[in-house]
C-alpha cells in the first residue's frame, strides 16, 4: 500500500469511527436488554456499507463485541438484582414475572440454545452458568451480526443494480446463516425431545 493509499484509508476511518462506534452503543444496549434498537442500527450500517460507507467486515465485527459486550451487561443486571426486580412491587411487577417465566420455560425447552431468543438479563436472572452464558452468547452475537448485516448489505447491492459475484455471494451467506440458526433450533430440539421421552 502506497503512502497516499495508507492517508486515505486513515482519513476514511476517522470519518467513520462515530457510526461504528453508535453501532456498537445501540447493538450493546439492545442485547442488554433494549429492544429493537439494536437490529435497526446493524441494518442502517448494513445500508451504509452496502453503499461504500462503512466496512461489512468491520460492521460484523464490531456487532458481534457489542451483542458479547452487552449481553455479558444483562446477565450482571439480571444475576445481581433479578430476583429483587422480580419482588419489587408495582404496576409492571407481574409483566416481570411473565417475562422471567417465559424464559425459564425457553431454557427447560431449548437449553443453552435459548441464549439466542431470550433477554440476557434473563439468562442472569434464571443464574445459567457463566462460563455457558459468554460462550453462546458470543456465537449468538456472531450468528445475529453476519445473518442481518450480510443479508441487508446483499439486498442493498441488489436493488441498486449491483449484481457482482462478492454482491450475490454475501447476500447468500447472510440468508444462509440465518436459515443455519434455524435448522440448528429445529434438529436440537427434536433431539432433546427424543431424550425426553425415551424410557429411563
Amino acid at each position: 500500500m502506497s503512502f497516499v493509499a495508507f492517508l486515505a484509508t486513515v482519513g476514511v476511518a476517522l470519518e467513520t469511527w462515530w457510526q461504528y462506534l453508535l453501532l456498537f452503543v445501540a447493538v450493546a444496549a439492545s442485547w442488554a436488554g433494549v429492544p429493537f434498537i439494536g437490529a435497526t442500527a446493524l441494518g442502517a450500517a448494513a445500508v451504509a456499507a452496502s453503499q461504500g460507507r462503512l466496512n461489512l467486515a468491520v460492521v460484523i465485527g464490531v456487532a458481534t463485541a457489542a451483542g458479547e459486550v452487552g449481553g455479558l451487561i444483562g446477565y450482571a443486571v439480571g444475576d445481581r438484582w433479578g430476583q429483587l426486580l422480580l419482588d419489587r412491587p408495582g404496576k409492571h411487577q407481574e409483566g416481570r414475572r411473565r417475562i422471567v417465566e417465559k424464559g425459564e420455560r425457553a431454557y427447560a425447552r431449548w437449553g443453552r440454545l435459548a441464549v439466542f431468543f431470550t433477554p440476557a438479563v434473563v439468562s442472569g436472572t434464571a443464574k445459567m452458568h457463566h462460563g455457558q452464558f459468554v460462550l453462546w452468547n458470543l456465537i449468538a452475537s456472531f450468528a445475529f451480526a453476519v445473518s442481518v448485516a450480510a443479508s441487508v448489505f446483499g439486498i442493498g447491492r441488489v436493488v441498486t443494480g449491483h449484481t457482482s459475484l462478492h454482491d450475490i455471494v454475501t447476500l447468500l451467506v447472510g440468508l444462509a446463516m440465518g436459515a443455519l440458526v434455524m435448522v440448528w433450533f429445529v434438529r436440537l430440539h427434536r433431539r432433546r425431545s427424543a431424550v425426553k421421552r425415551s424410557p429411563q
